[in-house]
């Protein structure tokens, strides 16, 4: 589906962003893989086993929230590969507690990376996408947006700042050819949800249609799809990738 293409990943060291990168090598793109300076190992791992697959991949260490690391992170793409056609920013964090347990510290740290994050490298993004007539552009979100999420009320204002981003640049870079979606997963088996408690993880699984922790190649099919050319008419979505959550609400 991407053949001749050219993008990048953020917070590919791991689960969803892992996934997405290696879904987007296999069709065919050339991917960047971004995450954390102390993520360098294992983001090198995905790069290498996109090499290790057939395709082109290098790792750039950078942080979402610095603004000079997300346009040097653009131009390296631009650098090495001509363009930018896709992204998909998924780098995030998510504190567990109740809103009266939550630090000021740990609802700060959550906006700078998750919204502000999100907002600067969308910025740099769309910069080039102008400059090379179009794109496609994936935010991560989450089925928090969509619903009530005891526990994770820091996570969950700033997913809901996501969608505000994202419904508002499709609108205002759609006729400049540039498309802006957002999935939003439910409870899928990353290293933010591996660490809960069985009886946690059945309470986020218990409104699903499907009683299953998703895998984080349940998130990349739909990713891949939307940073592709079968997805032309889809902008502004926030997509539900929850194995219907939020479908009885």
């Amino acid at each position: 589906m991407l053949r001749d293409k050219a993008g990048l990943v953020t917070g590919a060291a791991s689960g969803i962003g892992r996934a997405c990168a290696l879904r987007l090598a296999t069709e065919d793109a050339a991917v960047v893989v971004s995450d954390l300076e102390s993520a360098r190992d294992r983001c090198q791992q995905t790069a290498r086993e996109i090499a290790q697959a057939g395709g082109p991949a290098e790792f750039v260490a950078c942080d979402v929230a610095d603004e000079q690391e997300q346009q040097d992170l653009v131009d390296h793409v631009v650098r090495t590969y001509g363009r930018l056609d896709f992204a998909h920013n998924n780098a995030g964090i998510g504190p567990h507690a109740l809103l009266a347990d939550t630090s000021a510290e740990d609802f700060d740290r959550t906006v700078r990376v998750n919204l502000r994050g999100t907002f600067l490298v969308m910025k740099h993004q769309f910069r080039q996408m102008l400059r090379d007539g179009g794109g496609s552009i994936v935010n991560t979100s989450s089925n928090a947006c969509l619903r009530g999420a005891p526990q994770i009320g820091a996570y969950a204002a700033t997913k809901h700042g996501v969608i505000g981003l994202t419904s508002t640049a499709a609108v205002e870079y759609g006729e400049q050819g540039i498309r802006v979606n957002a999935v939003c997963p439910g409870v899928i088996r990353t290293p933010l949800t591996t660490r809960l408690s069985e009886e946690r993880q059945a309470e986020i699984c218990a409104p699903q249609a499907i009683k299953r922790v998703g895998e984080p190649t349940d998130v990349a099919a739909a990713v891949a799809w939307l940073c592709s050319a079968g997805s032309s008419f889809v902008t502004g979505a926030a997509m539900p990738v929850d194995a219907g959550s939020v479908a009885g609400l």
